[in-house]
């Protein structure tokens, strides 16, 4: 396996361009990197599936009242209806993230589904306290939107072959070029 330095990325932030070369082996990496963040979420749904019922109104409810979204989970998990919702819709988009970011299809949406997720655990799990600011969910986060900045479904995933599906003679990202925000 060759070393060299040849990946180059960039952007610019602010008019400010950050330009970097990437080691030849930041590929091998991100691929892990997505199949592990992709196992992690699959297993944390294969588990409230595997204890089905699940239930989140017992979390919704008992979140630290110094937390920004205590006062909107606790009113969440007292209806009813919005319950059976979240109780399928939670274990649901983890497998579906799960599965999908293994596979390395549509890991865009997928990464980004992930990482509202995790917003949405950070937000709920934060007791107000400075040092509490960077628990692992808030992690989890960045690690999703990392795996979908690097477009890491191009490097051995489905999304390479996807992309290139051909639609009326065209590949289907250059007919489609919204599905780029998609896949990737």
């Amino acid at each position: 396996m060759s070393t060299k330095t040849t990946n180059e990325f960039g952007g610019e932030i602010g008019g400010i361009t950050l330009l970097g070369k990437a080691h030849s082996l930041s590929a091998l990496f991100i691929v892990l990197l997505r199949a592990t963040i992709g196992g992690m979420i699959l297993f944390a749904g294969l588990g409230k599936v595997s204890e089905w019922p699940f239930d989140a109104a017992g979390y919704l409810a008992n979140v630290d009242p110094a937390s920004p979204v205590s006062g909107i989970y606790a009113a969440m998990a007292s209806n009813a209806a919005l319950m059976e919702f979240v109780n399928v819709f939670v274990p649901a988009t983890q497998l579906l993230v799960g599965v999908a970011l293994i596979t390395g299809a549509f890991v865009r949406l997928a990464a980004f589904g992930g990482a509202m997720q995790m917003m949405l655990f950070y937000l709920g799990g934060w007791s107000g306290e400075f040092l509490s600011l960077f628990g692992s969910t808030l992690v989890y986060a960045v690690v999703f939107l990392t795996v979908a900045a690097f477009g890491a479904g191009r490097v051995l995933g489905l999304d390479a072959y996807i992309e290139n599906v051909e639609v009326g003679g065209q590949a289907l990202v250059e007919k489609f070029p919204a599905l780029r925000y998609v896949l990737g």
